[in-house]
Parts: structure tokens; C-alpha cells; sequence
């Protein structure tokens, strides 16, 4: 027995429509709601040592830092809230519709970055706990983002040019990472030069001016900005027509909302509709023995991929500036001013965002319609696994200060790959493989097991980066098993990111139907329709 694919004339004119204006203007706007996710999640990292000399001073040699359950809550509340988030918007989506949920998750954002600048108080856990809270909302509201963008950039994409489209959006995360070391360096240099501030070493008090505690709330706060830019367009884009036609059952406004975007005629095809939604074979749902059978690896495949990628990938953007500090490429916080170490960080988490993050994001962008989205994970998983090894195991050469440059170099190289491979796909994939009516569920889904790979390592490696000797751990820190410990075991979550990679189905070039076998209708040897066999 045969299978077909039905194809709403809709849905043909989708994939099959050249690259116009309104392909990229659906790129700016979901892509700008990316760039103010990165710019909100790792604005943090740029801040956490301020807010621990503002707030936790004590005398002593080294300056404050946040306590160990500060920290971990500062640095991964918004995480927490971005799970929550994918899990909750992407089955909204799919319940109320893209569109509609789109402006909930972007209202949310807004509203949190300012109020994440305006938490409340001059004492320490007034301020902590009122940003803590605000940071999980903020981060709720970034987890909707994950599964709406990814989804209406698949079902507005043509099927030739989907993926880059799809990368595009995400690559916009790169530039808002960039976006916020940039931001950081203009207002702790224009504060270092109007409030000239001793090193700590020099005068302990006076290293941190109180005008320090405008930097992180003005440097949080302006993550609302790009988001409030783009709120009236996104409310102006129609729905979706692969939703519309096949969630909503409303052939005639998809196809009158996609005629008015591509300035062409197409025929609604009722008929056609009402036929594929009472086909029960289109029915079945997220618990079924269908959609396990029919997308069980799939989701396997797209769930544990993104958990290692993401244990791996937020560990070394969060805790970048203790690895930079461990090789001595931040100078020790006792030599700077309070001001001067937010400059330092800033000018390095930037310097490797510009040369090999951004750069790898966009390489995606170019070539993964070229050769796919497999080969593209699999040599990034391949490529983070050895340069981790080679950092890890030679780890003291790398310390030597005439070989500081070389880890650099190879460092960024791991991000260069972890953008030019799984960190892009990941992404990618969960938007492209699933039926419309569970698109955004499973993306939600996968994304949400991809916050969780990241809560790991925000958590586990904050500890787990300490100095074996108790002498160097950070001030109420246990000893951890050191950074080259940490390296190592990165790179063994790469090497099984690499395994899991073989679970996900390749997606280059095929229609959205073809690759969730949605819309599928037997076709019978005999035209006598009394002899049709059930589908197993």
C-alpha cells in the first residue's frame, strides 16, 4: 500500500516562493526577540563580580563576591524561568496560536529587563531577591521566544532556504551576546573616566565609588530596548498558514493571509481541509503510540543533543571570565577598581563574541542548506570534543603567560564550533520535523531539555571550576575539581552529543509535511473503497 503526501496549494506556494522582502522582515522581527534573549541570559556574567563588591564587601585581600547561593541563584533563576517558559508557551502555541502568544512573551520581556534594573533597596538581600525574581519572569517570558520564533520562521520559510532562514533568527543570539559586552564597555568606561577609582589593593572602600551601583541596573535594564522596538510589527505579522490551514481548519484566511504577503492568487481548497481534518491518521497526539512510533527517536534525538550542548555551551559563556581569569588574561580583581573589572571582563567576553561567535553563527547561516543540518552538528560536537581535550589535558602550558594568546585562540575555536554546529542545529531541527499541530510543543520540549543541560552547568560548574586548593577558592566556595577537571568533563558531554547527533533525521530541502508525514493518504491498488486496510 502506497503512501501520498496532500499538499494545500497554500502550503506549495510557501515552499515554493522566491526569497522576498517579507522573508527578511519575518527574520528582523523574530531574530531582534533573539537578540534580546542572549542580550538579557548572559548581560548577567558581566555583572556578577560588581554586584559581589557593591553588596558583599568585607576586608580581606581579594574584593566581595556573591555568596555560592547567590551566585548560582543571580546566574541561573532566568534560566530556571526559560524552561519553564519553553514548556509553557510552546504548548500554547500550538494551542491558541503563534501569533497571538508571540506578543504575551514579548510584553513579559520588556517589563522584566526594566524591572530587573529597578529591584528594590540598598541592602543586599532586598536587591538580590527582588532580582532574582524579576530575572525568573524575565526569563519565562525568553523561554516562549524559543519555540514561537522557531516555528513561524519554519512556516513562513520556503523549503529551499528554510534552515538558513531558521539560523538567521538564532544568529541574531550571537549579536545580542556581542550587543551586551559592547553596551558594558561604553557605560564602565564612561563611568571609570567621570569617577577615576583606586585599585582595591590600594583602597579597599574607595575601589568600589557608589555611582558603581548605576552600572548594572542601566546595563540590565537596556535588554528592554530592542524588544520594545520591534512589539507593534510583530503584532502587525499574520498567522501563520501552515497554522491557520491545518491547526485552526481555516483554509480561506490562510490563504487570503499569505495572498495579501505574497501578492499572489491562491485557491483556499476547503474541501481539501475538511477532508485532512477528519482524517483521524492527523489526530494523534503528543502521548500516542502514533506519534512514538512516528517521531519517539526524534524527540529523543532533539532532547538529549540539545542537554549536552548546552551543558557545555553555558558553562563556558557564564564562567568565561573565570577561565580567562585561571590563564591570567583578566588581571587579578585586587589590581582594578570595581569599574575597571566590569571594563576588563566586558572588552574579553567581546573580543571572543566578535572572532569567534558571531562568525560561527553565520556560518551556519551560509552553508547549513548546503550540507545539511546533520553534517553541521555532528563536525561541531566533533570539533568542541577535541579542542576541549586539547586545552584540558595540557592545561599548566597553558597558564604560562607566553602561551596565554594560544588558549585564547584555541578557546574561542570551541565557540567558533559550538555556533558553526549544534549550538545553531539544535535549534534548527525541533522547528522543522514535527507536525504542525505539536511544532511548537516538541520545539518547547527540546528547548526546555536544552535549559536544563544549561542549569547544569551553570550550578554544577560554578562549584565545580573551584581551585582543588582551598587557599584559591572564591571567598564561602567549597573546592571544586579545577578547570582542567571541568574541561575534561566537557569534553566527554561533547564526544556524547557527537553519539546522539545519529538520532536526528536530516531536514535539508524537504517540505514541513514531508518531514512530519503529516497530510500522508494511502493510495489503494483497487479503486473499490470498501477494501481500504486501516493504517497500523
Amino acid at each position: 500500500m502506497a503512501r501520498d503526501q496532500v499538499q494545500l496549494h497554500v502550503l506549495s506556494v510557501l515552499d515554493s516562493a522566491k526569497t522576498q522582502m517579507y522573508h527578511f522582515t519575518a527574520i528582523l522581527i523574530a531574530g531582534m526577540g533573539f537578540f534580546t534573549d542572549a542580550y538579557d541570559l548572559f548581560a548577567i556574567s558581566l555583572v556578577t563580580r560588581l554586584l559581589g563588591r557593591i553588596y558583599y564587601h568585607k576586608d580581606g585581600p581579594k574584593p566581595g563576591v556573591l555568596p555560592p547561593s547567590v551566585a548560582s541563584s543571580v546566574t541561573g533563576v532566568a534560566l530556571v524561568g526559560t524552561l519553564c517558559g519553553q514548556l509553557f508557551f510552546g504548548w500554547l502555541g500550538d494551542k491558541m496560536g503563534r501569533k497571538k502568544v508571540y506578543g504575551i512573551t514579548l510584553a513579559i520581556m520588556v517589563i522584566c529587563s526594566l524591572a530587573s534594573g529597578l529591584s528594590f533597596g540598598m541592602e543586599a538581600k532586598g536587591v538580590m531577591a527582588t532580582l532574582c525574581f524579576f530575572r525568573f519572569w524575565l526569563g519565562f517570558g525568553i523561554g516562549g521566544d524559543y519555540p514561537l520564533s522557531a516555528t513561524i520562521m519554519s512556516e513562513y520559510a520556503n523549503k529551499k532556504t528554510r534552515g538558513a532562514f531558521i539560523a538567521a533568527v538564532f544568529a541574531m543570539q550571537g549579536i545580542g551576546i556581542l550587543a551586551c559586552g559592547i553596551v558594558a564597555l561604553i557605560v564602565s568606561a564612561s563611568f571609570d573616566h567621570a569617577f577615576n577609582a583606586p585599585s582595591y589593593a590600594s583602597d579597599p572602600v574607595g575601589s568600589t565609588v557608589p555611582q558603581a551601583d548605576y552600572i548594572w541596573r542601566i546595563i540590565l535594564m537596556f535588554g528592554a530596548v530592542p524588544a520594545a522596538l520591534t512589539y507593534y510589527w510583530r503584532m502587525k505579522m499574520p498567522e501563520t498558514a501552515r497554522y491557520t490551514a491545518l491547526v485552526a481548519k481555516n483554509a480561506k484566511q490562510a490563504a487570503s493571509d499569505m495572498a495579501r504577503v505574497l501578492q499572489v492568487e491562491i485557491d483556499p481548497e476547503e474541501v481539501k481541509v475538511d477532508k485532512l481534518s477528519d482524517d483521524a491518521r492527523n489526530s494523534f497526539g503528543l502521548f500516542s503510540k502514533e506519534f512514538a512510533r512516528r517521531h519517539g527517536l526524534h524527540l529523543l534525538g532533539t532532547t538529549s543533543t540539545w542537554f549536552l550542548l548546552d551543558i557545555a555551551f553555558y558553562s563556558q559563556n557564564l564562567f568565561q571570565k573565570d577561565v580567562l581569569s585561571g590563564i591570567g588574561w583578566i588581571p587579578p580583581a585586587a589590581t582594578m577598581s570595581a569599574v575597571g573589572e566590569v571594563y576588563k571582563v566586558a572588552k574579553a567576553q567581546t573580543l571572543i563574541a566578535l572572532c569567534s561567535t558571531v562568525p560561527g553563527y553565520w556560518f551556519t547561516v551560509l552553508f547549513i542548506d548546503i550540507i545539511g543540518r546533520f553534517t553541521i552538528q555532528l563536525m561541531g560536537f566533533f570539533f568542541m570534543t577535541v579542542f576541549m581535550f586539547v586545552l584540558a589535558i595540557p592545561y599548566h602550558h597553558w597558564t604560562l603567560h607566553d602561551n596565554r594568546i594560544s588558549f585564547v585562540v584555541i578557546y574561542s575555536l570551541t565557540f567558533f564550533f559550538a555556533n558553526f554546529g549544534p549550538n545553531a542545529t539544535t535549534f534548527v531541527v525541533p522547528a522543522e520535523i514535527f507536525p504542525a499541530r505539536l511544532r511548537s510543543t516538541c520545539h518547547g520540549i527540546s528547548a526546555a531539555a536544552g535549559k536544563a543541560g544549561a542549569i547544569v552547568g551553570a550550578y554544577g560548574f560554578l562549584y565545580a571550576a573551584q581551585s582543588r586548593d582551598p587557599k584559591k577558592t572564591d571567598h564561602g566556595y567549597p573546592t571544586g575539581i579545577g578547570i582542567r577537571y571541568s574541561l575534561i568533563v566537557l569534553g566527554v558531554i561533547n564526544f556524547l552529543g557527537m553519539v546522539f547527533t545519529f538520532l536526528v533525521p536530516e531536514s535539508k530541502g524537504k517540505s514541513l509535511e514531508e518531514l512530519s508525514r503529516e497530510n500522508e493518504e494511502e493510495i489503494e491498488p483497487s479503486s473499490n473503497m470498501d477494501n481500504r486496510i486501516a493504517p497500523v
